[in-house]
């Protein structure tokens, strides 16, 4: 499924993949991602051209920026036209953050975007980096009829390959660290790699890659839990600059009742403040249709944010505001599917 004119850059961005334990101290750190092929020789058996781009110094993931993701999507325009896919090296604990911005900042996205990384490091005895990087590169290569069998932006992860803004990091420990609870993985990984095509997204016609770079990050965050008190709240809608809250709910979009907790938000909304309903549950969809309790967050113009993940959210509404959306337009679009990154009822 691959061919010898086949081209594939790997990008390095940061993150636990790319370490080697020094033998005398024990001390984690990056080595020379050029040198690739000599941690993985492995990679050589492909025979399709394979070049590398590091980031220097590389990013811990826990800093990731928007401004990471705009430098990220203009490294792949730039390159777009000499590569038939990319796959980006990537720290765990935000990389469900990067791969659902890059769904929506790469519009007309044709050609494999695969992140992966690695729970141990590389260059160690047990390592899940060598499986997860040469798994991401077949994928990344893989053709049929001579187009990509999975052109969007995706996270493949021990053995399993899933729509990036559909996915989550559930595990700290274990090598199977992602899940995509409310939609079905693209692809897995045994003694051949099998692809669930029903399930990807494939463009009709000619697309022309349109890379956004504009974000907005005005954004808050209130977790819903028992015993909020309206201080909380309060501080949250009032800071200076918010033009959106996702508000993370119970169940399938519950909140309090307490009409102190229903006014604020009332409030908000009527200040041109969007605000945006996930649900704190890992699978599921959000209906405020359900519940009483729902359909006062609705009746006051609450905004459902059916299946999405959190990280898609803070993504979406990122990017929408970038576009310059706000108010009653930006709640308009974000209840469109946009990447695939919402089961629309």
């Amino acid at each position: 499924m691959q061919n010898k004119n086949t081209s594939i850059l790997i990008i390095y961005t940061g993150g636990t993949i790319g370490m080697k334990q020094n033998p005398e101290t024990g001390a984690l750190s990056p080595f020379n991602f050029d040198q690739i092929e000599q941690e993985v020789p492995e990679l050589r058996k492909f025979g399709f051209d394979l070049n590398t781009f590091s980031f220097d110094p590389p990013i811990d993931s826990s800093d990731i920026t928007p401004d990471f993701w705009v430098n990220l999507v203009k490294l792949i325009d730039e390159n777009y036209s000499k590569y038939d896919g990319f796959v980006i090296l990537h720290g765990t604990d935000t990389m469900s953050f990067t791969a659902s911005a890059l769904s929506f900042m790469l519009e007309g996205l044709d050609k494999p975007v695969v992140l992966t990384g690695s729970q141990l490091p590389i260059g160690m005895l047990r390592t899940d980096g060598k499986e997860n990087l040469i798994s991401a590169v077949e994928i990344a290569a893989a053709q049929q009829n001579g187009q990509p069998m999975v052109p969007e932006v995706t996270i493949f992860f021990e053995n399993r390959l899933y729509r990036g803004n559909r996915t989550t990091k559930h595990n700290a420990e274990h090598f199977n660290a992602f899940r995509s609870d409310n939609y079905p993985f693209l692809a897995e990984a045994g003694i051949s790699i099998k692809y669930n095509f029903p399930f990807i997204h494939y463009f009709t016609g000619k697309q022309e890659l349109r890379v956004h770079t504009n974000l907005d990050s005005s954004i808050g965050v209130i977790k819903l839990f028992p015993g909020i008190n309206p201080q909380i709240v309060k501080s949250t809608v009032n800071t200076p600059g918010t033009k959106a809250i996702i508000l993370e709910t119970f169940g399938s979009g519950n909140s309090l009742s307490k009409q102190w907790f229903l006014d604020i938000i009332s409030d908000a909304v009527k200040n041109n403040i969007v605000i945006l309903n996930v649900t704190q549950c890992k699978a599921g969809s959000v209906n405020m249709d359900k519940y009483e309790n729902g359909l006062k967050l609705k009746n006051i113009g609450v905004v459902s944010g059916y299946d999405i993940t959190f990280e898609a959210a803070i993504a979406k509404l990122m990017f929408l505001m970038g576009k310059g959306f706000y108010g009653e337009i930006l709640a308009k679009e974000l209840t469109k599917s946009i990447s695939g990154e919402i089961t629309l009822h």
